[in-house]
């Protein structure tokens, strides 16, 4: 029986050979797919300089001044129960962080155009900005932290934004949610 066995397989693999005789060997393993190449489009890079003049915070109206201890929080449409929470627990992987801490109002609303222009080119999700809690500003009351309470509102950046966790500030930094790059 062994040797029918035998007989058979050498019967299918002369057959084989007959049928494969005028192939050719491939030298590799490899599949090559002839790929047509990407159409080149010109995309406008944002020059850091521009960044100063693109976004002007408006000062139409005074915004209501919040408490030194108030807690701060903004949800933007759209955004997610779920990423809200991990945002609110401090959960969210800090990428970058901004100190405004002591600064004036007129110092700190270009550092924070510019932070956030660059945030957003650099693709930098998450950020923590620290604004302090004004006990050192006149009548104790938190100019810095109500400014910034209405300008990360109206930047249409920031996705979210709420006050940080005692760890990394509590209520004088906030935790900021930067929209992301549209990627082409």
């Amino acid at each position: 029986m062994a040797d029918k066995q035998n007989d058979l397989d050498d019967d299918e693999f002369d057959l084989f050979r007959k049928e494969m005789r005028d192939t050719i060997r491939l030298r590799h393993n490899r599949l090559v797919h002839d790929k047509p190449k990407p159409v080149a489009k010109a995309v406008r890079r944002h020059i850091v300089e521009d960044a100063l003049e693109s976004e002007a915070f408006s000062d139409m109206f005074a915004p209501d001044l919040v408490g030194n201890e108030e807690y701060l929080e903004y949800r933007g449409p759209g955004i997610q129960h779920r990423l809200f929470t991990k945002l609110k627990h401090g959960k969210v992987h800090l990428e970058a962080e901004l100190d405004l801490h002591g600064m004036t109002i007129a110092k700190a609303e270009p550092a924070l155009s510019q932070f956030l222009e660059l945030c957003h080119q650099q693709n930098i999700r998450c950020a923590r900005i620290i604004h302090g809690k004004g006990w050192g500003s006149r009548d104790n009351k938190p100019v810095l932290k109500s400014k910034l309470n209405h300008w990360l509102r109206q930047s249409g950046l920031v996705l979210a934004f709420c006050s940080a966790t005692i760890d990394d500030g509590g209520t004088g930094a906030l935790y900021v949610l930067i929209r992301k790059q549209f990627q082409p």
